[in-house]
């Protein structure tokens, strides 16, 4: 068996899967969280029964403490590390500006430079590096490597990522869009082809990652050529608690009238807008609940997301020059009949129709939604964002390490 063990790290909690690559099915997963808090907690999944769960609550001072407790639930409860043959350890980076085109074994060097890119991704590179520092101490005879969620997206045309402010500012300031999710719409458009038994080069997609944060993504040949998100995950979609694409003045306009500084502005968009804030609720389950018993401002908030995913369904379809298919993954995507059918009602002269049945049909397989006249084929693939970056991170050490 040879395994690679992916961690998710963020400022305050890491999650971590151990993915058996001679099968690519996960061995065990975990997460651990409140990370330098009073009592830190601990979460661990041996197997999939609820009896292989194991859960402690501790203080963890630090991502290297978290390390040691991660390390002490794979000895108590399974699998174990030794038997496991770890081979890499894969880190996803939410942020590789323009100086990641690919994923990258880590040296002192490159974890420098993830750490001066966290002036462009306060909220998620500084997290990364404090999750890499703790893993490369914690297993330091296998090679680490940075799986960038930016990656996917380096092959963006200068006319989709270019914004139209000052040249020179721009370049000093690394202003630019940049896309995330990247793992995902890379796993999900070859997915796509598999799944079609199509060359993934022949393929027009357009993928639509939909979760607590989501993104759409426009893929031509299995490049992507442009993507909601922008210099940071705020632009784009309604999401939970982001507020997506607004008209940059409305900043202005609060800053003068309402007197919020940009910590509150900040706030407001990130962390206080988006479904929470037109539905009171972040949960898309929840909203939708509340939208069925006949709640006016749930509904309102649903016609709102719908609007803005259909403006971006319209426009990649533009981009694109026509699109094969269209995928709906993640957690709302994959998991709501009410978001797929609203998303795309009222686009049948693009030749995109879902049928009413197989949107219900409920399934956790790869499926299509659509009918057998519609032109575009529309589907639904579970996304698997931890495989991804297991699979880059194989591929790179192969690559470095060809003797391995």
């Amino acid at each position: 068996m040879s395994a690679v063990l992916v961690v998710n790290s963020g400022s305050s909690s890491f999650k971590y899967q151990l993915i058996d690559m001679d099968t690519e099915t996960e061995l065990a997963s975990g997460l651990v969280e409140r990370i330098g808090e009073p009592v830190g907690h601990s979460r661990h999944n041996a197997g999939p029964t609820k009896a292989d769960r194991s859960e402690r609550d501790l203080p963890i001072v630090d991502h290297t403490a978290g390390f040691a407790v991660m390390i002490e639930a794979f000895s108590q409860h399974g699998p174990q590390l030794s038997d496991a043959s770890l081979i890499a350890v894969g880190h996803r980076v939410v942020q590789g500006g323009n100086r990641f085109f690919e994923p990258t074994e880590i040296t002192h060097l490159v974890e420098l430079n993830i750490e001066d890119l966290s002036e462009i991704a306060p909220l998620h590179n500084p997290g990364a590096v404090q999750g890499i520092r703790a893993a490369r101490a914690s297993f330091p005879n296998v090679p680490h490597v940075a799986v960038f969620d930016t990656a996917f997206h380096q092959t963006l045309p200068p006319a989709a990522y270019t914004y139209a402010i000052d040249k020179d500012l721009a370049t000093r300031y690394r202003v630019r869009k940049y896309g995330f999710h990247g793992t995902s719409h890379k796993f999900v458009s070859e997915a796509v082809a598999t799944f079609l038994d199509r060359p993934l080069a022949d393929l027009k997609t357009i993928v639509l990652h939909l979760g607590n944060g989501a993104s759409a993504c426009a893929v031509d040949g299995g490049r992507s050529i442009d993507t909601s998100m922008g210099m940071t995950p705020l632009q784009g979609l309604v999401m939970g608690t982001r507020s997506g694409d607004i008209d940059p003045a409305v900043i202005f306009h609060l800053r003068r009238r309402a007197g919020m500084n940009t910590a509150e502005l900040d706030d407001l968009l990130n962390r206080r807008g988006g479904m929470l804030a037109l539905a009171g609720n972040g949960d898309m389950r929840d909203v939708e609940d509340a939208s069925i018993a006949g709640d006016p401002v749930a509904q309102a908030a649903l016609d709102v997301y719908f609007h803005r995913l259909k403006g971006y369904v319209g426009s990649y379809y533009a981009q694109l020059g026509g699109a094969d298919v269209i995928v709906f993954t993640a957690g709302v995507g994959e998991n709501s009949p009410i978001v797929r059918a609203g998303s795309l009602a009222g686009l049948e002269g693009m030749g995109i129709e879902i049928d009413p049945v197989r949107n219900e049909a409920k399934s956790r397989k790869s499926r299509v939604i659509s009918t057998d006249a519609s032109k575009v084929t529309v589907l639904v693939i579970p996304t698997n964002e931890e495989l991804e970056i297991a699979r880059q991170t194989l591929a790179t050490i192969n690559r470095t390490h060809p003797s391995n």
